[in-house]
């Protein structure tokens, strides 16, 4: 027969499967917090994207294109290439930041949720593994609607001023590859941003957060 310890031990050692669930469910219920933690995300990787496709788009262009389009590209690449790296960094930092902050208002928001999971029994593991899951779910999203915006403004504007050479020249293994590279970034990104906020939601006592008013 199992100790009266160890069934309290099962009881607050929730599954994966139900985590992801209660994380999910807390998303649709915070839809516009949600939304506005993914902005950042979506801007990022998006300004990524595009960075990832006009290089490509280049690429393809310059191995099938006219005399004159390659000529074209090879100046403009040779001014540009320093000023894309810096630019893609301050981008991504800036949306770190965006990520902690909104966040860090989506713990002050919900002071009584993690004071009354932690009454309950919950450990401060589980809410750390809630937070980095909401992290996942919403730099995944946001990274999949930064990667389309940022592809298909790239591919429009190259449409117009290339022709559409621009989109029947663009190698599609590398361009698969930036796409993983970029989901994995969105995705790293969001985890980062959580890891302060998470920490935080973690060591508050469950008497503070239940004391306090929201």
């Amino acid at each position: 027969m199992p100790s009266h310890k160890e069934k309290i031990g099962r009881q607050i050692q929730l599954p994966l499967s139900k985590a992801v669930e209660i994380t999910l469910k807390g998303l649709r219920n915070r839809l516009w917090r949600s939304i506005i933690t993914m902005a950042g995300v979506i801007l990022g990787i998006a300004f990524l994207m595009s960075i990832f496709t006009t290089d490509l788009v280049h690429r393809g262009l310059m191995q099938g294109g006219t005399p004159e389009i390659r000529y074209l590209l090879e100046t403009q690449e040779a001014q540009s290439r320093a000023e894309q790296i810096w630019l893609v960094c301050l981008s991504l930092l800036v949306c770190v930041v965006g990520i902690t902050n909104a966040m860090l208002m989506s713990v002050t928001e919900r002071f009584r949720e993690i004071g009354t999971m932690k009454c309950l029994g919950a450990l401060d593991s589980l809410i750390r593994k809630l937070f980095f899951l909401e992290a996942i779910f919403q730099g995944l999203f946001g990274s999949l609607c930064g990667v389309v915006f940022g592809t298909v403004f790239v591919l429009l504007v190259s449409f117009v001023k290339y022709g559409a050479q621009a989109v029947t020249m663009l190698p599609l293994e590398p361009f698969v590859m930036r796409v993983a590279v970029a989901l994995a970034v969105g995705i790293i990104l969001s985890v980062v941003g959580a890891v302060f906020p998470a920490s935080r939601a973690a060591a508050m006592a469950p008497a503070q957060a239940m004391a306090t008013e929201v």
